[in-house]
């Protein structure tokens, strides 16, 4: 199959590798956010509109891949990201939750900063392509889907004005070009995208700091519902689509993940209950300690 199972220890200690600093940085946000109740509305808006492209032209530019070659999987993320969301809209309406608190989070996963380190560690190098397709797929639906969703308005000329999808294209245009980028120029891009996780992390915690405990209540309930609904839209595609073993594997593995801090940035961009689904990120990001080791045993 190309790959070896490896859910042991050292998969326990990766995962809590890649979460257990995304926590520290949220305690430092959450401390700071008790004292000081910062005002995070520009920085957030400094990070969707200048770092986050800069985090997404640097990580594509540099990359080489074949997008024919991994259509499957972007339709059966596609697929994935849509089925989720239907089944948790469903589920939304019969608990009584507003769906635009609890859908996108469950629809739009952290493929980025938990899912592609994953991958490479579990499926090896040769399945960097196919990772960072699963990451263009929730962008752009998140980008277009999501904004619908939150807003209830939506325009495809939209797309062409997100600055972090225009990066996303012009990392991919210069990376199947074969273009080399001024090597100074790539570095002041890359310094630029390493700030957006780290504020983008540290936001969510100062969001936190004002969350009352029903936001943990339903913190807890998508910290559930995003995986399981997940893996079961997986697991039927998996089945009824002509996808690789490594691939199913693969598509499983992305239906696990957690909710993408990046929807914690959604839902206070469109004033969504936002600090609802900063619980719902952070506890569902904790949570993966628990679902991704599951992922990788039932399909490794």
């Amino acid at each position: 199959m190309g790959y070896r199972p490896i859910f042991h220890i050292k998969m326990f200690l990766r995962i809590l590798s890649i979460v257990f600093p995304i926590f520290i940085i949220v305690m430092i946000g959450f401390v700071y956010g008790r004292k000081r109740q910062p005002d995070m509305a520009a920085a957030n808006t400094l990070n969707i509109t200048v770092f986050l492209p800069a985090l997404f032209f640097s990580a594509l530019a540099g990359k080489t891949f074949n997008l024919a070659d991994n259509i499957p999987i972007a339709l059966g993320s596609t697929g994935v990201v849509l089925g989720s969301g239907l089944l948790t809209w469903g589920f939304a309406r019969l608990a009584g939750i507003d769906p635009k608190t609890l859908v996108p989070p469950s629809m739009f996963n952290n493929v980025g900063n938990m899912g592609l380190p994953l991958m490479l560690l579990t499926f090896g190098e040769q399945a960097l392509g196919a990772a960072v397709v699963l990451m263009l797929v929730v962008t752009v639906l998140q980008f277009s889907l999501g904004i619908w969703l939150l807003s209830g308005r939506f325009n495809a000329s939209m797309l062409w004005r997100e600055p972090l999808l225009l990066a996303a294209g012009a990392g991919i245009f210069v990376s199947l070009s074969g273009l080399t980028m001024w090597p100074p120029l790539m570095v002041a891009v890359k310094l630029l995208g390493d700030i957006s996780i780290g504020l983008m992390i540290f936001s969510l915690g100062v969001r936190l700091a004002t969350a009352h405990l029903s936001a943990w209540r339903i913190g807890m309930v998508g910290a559930c519902v995003t995986p399981l609904t997940g893996m079961l839209v997986a697991w039927v595609l998996g089945l009824a689509m002509p996808l690789t073993p490594t691939e199913q594997a693969m598509l499983f593995v992305f239906g696990a993940l957690p909710p993408a801090v990046s929807c914690f940035i959604f839902a206070e961009r469109y004033k969504q209950e936002p600090e609802k689904v900063a619980s719902i990120v952070i506890i569902g990001n904790v949570a993966a300690l628990f679902f991704i080791p599951l992922a990788l045993a039932l399909r490794l």
